[in-house]
């Protein structure tokens, strides 16, 4: 189920500085992804997730880019390649942290003094 949530920069540095908070909801969709349970995540188990971010064209919300296979594949890999920073084919709780962090910060930063309206997936991380 998709949710309408607005965010600010605020929003997400407080929950990223809150550690405690950040770690556990981390570590929990980490565990969901892990479907096989072997304490890392492999290419495939982090495709859901990958392909669970929407792209939208001209800020529209109506308006869904046209799935490409060939061009989705190849995002898909470079996402999971930034995930997998010692490149051993899998990406461990500690790599998905950093990256989560890195990203979150990321989108924080963009935002600045702005707040914006996001539709998030109900088990999404930043929901």
């Amino acid at each position: 189920m998709l949710c309408i949530e607005i965010l600010d920069s605020n929003t997400i540095l407080n929950f990223i500085n809150d550690e405690e908070a950040f770690t556990a909801v981390v570590r929990h969709r980490f565990a969901e992804l892990d479907t096989d349970k072997d304490g890392v995540l492999s290419y495939d188990e982090m495709l859901r997730e990958l392909q669970g971010l929407r792209v939208l064209e001209s800020g529209d919300i109506r308006v869904v880019r046209k799935p490409d296979p060939a061009k989705d594949e190849e995002v898909y890999h470079s996402l999971f390649v930034q995930f997998d920073r010692d490149s051993d084919g899998v990406v461990s709780l500690a790599e998905y942290m950093a990256e989560m962090k890195k990203m979150m910060l990321a989108i924080a930063n963009g935002l600045g003094f702005s707040s914006v309206q996001m539709i998030l997936d109900e088990d999404g991380l930043l929901i």
